[in-house]
């Protein structure tokens, strides 16, 4: 039983999931329903644990149009 000797496993976030977690829970429920996914899928991607490709890749399209709406909003 050498096994507690052994580094924990951690998953690392990536900027995208990090700013995923920062979100209230409404704008993560939409931003989960935007991705055809729910709510719990959408936070165990933003955790790190595993999700298939496509969630995650229709997660980040609707973070990203969030944010690209975030930004014209401060210019205008």
């Amino acid at each position: 039983m050498r096994g507690f000797l052994q580094p924990a496993l951690k998953t690392i976030a990536n900027e995208a999931q990090a700013s995923f977690q920062t979100l209230s829970r409404g704008r993560r429920t939409k931003l989960a329903e935007a991705a055809r996914t729910t709510l719990i899928k959408a936070d165990q991607w933003a955790r790190g644990a595993g999700v298939t490709s496509d969630v995650a890749e229709a997660l980040e399209a609707a973070l990203k149009a969030l944010q690209a709406k975030g930004a014209s909003k401060k210019k205008a």
